[in-house]
């Protein structure tokens, strides 16, 4: 399993949204959302990055350097992909329903 932290809607107090591009989002299915789903992030080359697993509530959050990102989702009730545009620092949001 990732050591990642739990997925919380809130940000640390710490993090400056000038500075830092955070992607975030939930993953669904049927309008429901889907815990313990593993939501990928690879780079734009294909290659994997980082992995955490979704909340209670389908919640995931990566923080990222700026760029052009793929979102991958493995989960045993569907499976999705995404790419995502964060060239710029701040919040980029995501919601990914399972196919």
């Amino acid at each position: 399993m990732c050591g990642a932290p739990p997925q919380t809607p809130s940000l640390p107090a710490h993090v400056d949204l000038s500075k830092e591009t955070v992607i975030y989002g939930t993953v669904s299915k049927d309008d429901a959302p889907i815990a313990g789903a593993y939501v990928r992030l690879l780079d734009s080359t294909g290659e994997f990055t980082a992995e955490v697993v979704t909340s209670a509530t389908g919640d995931f959050r990566f923080f990222a350097a700026p760029g052009q990102w793929t979102l991958s989702v493995l989960h045993r009730d569907g499976s999705v992909r995404q790419d995502v545009d964060a060239t710029e620092p701040g919040l980029v949001p995501a919601v990914l329903v399972l196919s």
